[in-house]
């Protein structure tokens, strides 16, 4: 649940909380819209995931093993992106804070990678949904800190405390790393028993196609990635922009805190705790299904405060309707992302995974603040329940077609195989 933490604490500092700062300083709305792009790294984290599985960092590898010395070298880079952007301003030098988020959203990207690596190899496929709910609480709880935490710190003094508490928040996470087992070694290895490829081809065949390779193996494999794609493409549509809505409705960056991020954990441990009955109950598939039709009806909810304006009461309503319903849907899809991976490959496919989801919630974040701006707030929030329906759409597909397409692999790969498949691709 701590590395959860902080996995979620960056998201905010480089998207959401960012952009009420962004708002608060006057910049223009299709210019924030067109700020999110600073989340690239979250969709290309794949193009280094291969690395991070199979270089390894003088002395921090022999120190702390493979997993943990990663996460401690991304951390440290995090915590100065965090602090350099503490000490930047949107108002004179945009271009420089813009810098600093994408350095953030690197390390942090990065950092996702080596955690979401480590939750897999640590645990038993059955303890999966427990542990992709712990961690998503965790999760959510970094992001409250980001976000409410950031904000009432901004409030009281000024934006550039709230990141420099926020770099030093980080270290809870390098704390917990330190104090954790390293996990099992992966079970790729030559055919002759050496515990390390040989050579540099050897190297990448192994770390670098193999992976790909071997998720292409999958029925159904190019139907998963257009759904990972766009299940979340509603939600993700609305998400960079709802601290805007808040400022220009006219609430205080304190209430936006207290109801939208601290109210909204309480919702949202709600939804992970049905989401994660739903899928004992009804099976992963289903319940990805059902949450996801509940996820995306959810955002007409905020169609009707844009109608009622400033109202707390109705804030409250709409965060905790969009809240637990998106509790649900993370929940079942970080379980579903979990059920995908192969333990051989389990940092590069799993960072491939969750790229493809980033990609389409970069993208199409980008062009929300134009949108805003051409059509008013409510019709962007109805624009955001239609573009939910393609994943809603290709998931019905999945579970036609391929309906036992999850499930872990733990297949041992030699050498010889990896090379034969690469071949092959």
């Amino acid at each position: 649940m701590l590395l959860g933490f902080a996995s979620g604490l960056p998201l905010l500092l480089s998207f959401g909380t960012l952009s009420a700062w962004l708002r608060e300083a006057e910049i223009e709305r299709t210019a924030i819209g067109v700020f999110s792009l600073v989340g690239l790294p979250y969709a290309l984290k794949p193009l280094w995931a291969p690395f991070m599985d199979g270089l390894r960092i003088p002395f921090l590898t022999p120190l702390l093993g493979r997993r943990r010395g990663w996460m401690v070298a991304t951390q440290a880079m995090l915590m100065l992106a965090i602090g350099g952007l503490a000490f930047t301003d949107p108002g004179r030098a945009p271009w420089l804070m813009a810098a600093f988020a994408i350095l953030g959203a690197f390390f942090s990207a990065s950092q996702d990678i080596v955690i979401d690596a480590y939750r897999i190899e640590t645990l038993e496929d059955e303890e999966q949904g427990v542990g992709a709910a712990a961690v998503t609480y965790g999760y959510r709880g970094g992001m409250l800190v980001a976000g409410a935490g950031a904000l009432i710190l901004a409030d009281q003094w000024t934006w550039t405390h709230a990141y420099l508490a926020m770099a030093a928040l980080v270290l809870v996470g390098t704390v917990t790393i330190l104090v954790s087992p390293e996990p099992p070694p992966p079970v790729v290895a030559p055919e002759d028993g050496q515990k390390e490829p040989k050579g540099w081809v050897d190297w990448l065949k192994t770390y670098v196609l193999a992976p790909f390779t071997e998720f292409t193996t999958r029925p159904g494999w190019l139907l998963i990635l257009l759904f990972i794609i766009t299940f979340k493409l509603g939600d993700a549509f609305l998400s960079i922009m709802t601290n805007p809505f808040y400022i220009d409705l006219g609430f205080t960056k304190t209430e936006i805190a207290e109801v939208t991020k601290l109210f909204g954990v309480i919702a949202l441990g709600l939804g992970l705790f049905v989401g994660g009955l739903l899928i004992q109950k009804v099976g992963l598939l289903n319940a990805l299904l059902i949450s996801g039709i509940l996820q995306a009806v959810s955002n007409f909810v905020f169609a009707y405060q844009a109608l009622v304006g400033n109202d707390l009461a109705v804030l409250t309503v709409t965060i905790a309707v969009e809240n637990i319903t998106g509790g649900m849907g993370t929940a079942a899809f970080v379980a579903y992302l979990s059920s995908l991976t192969n333990t051989a490959f389990t940092a590069t496919q799993y960072a491939l995974l969750s790229a493809f989801m980033a990609l389409g919630r970069t993208l199409l974040s980008s062009p929300s603040g134009w949108l805003v701006d051409l059509v008013g707030w409510f019709d962007f929030f109805v624009v955001s329940v239609a573009i939910a329906g393609p994943g809603l759409a290709v998931l019905l597909l999945l579970i036609r077609k391929f309906p036992n397409h999850v499930g872990r692999r733990k297949t041992l790969v030699t050498t010889q195989e990896i090379t034969e498949d690469a071949n092959k691709a």
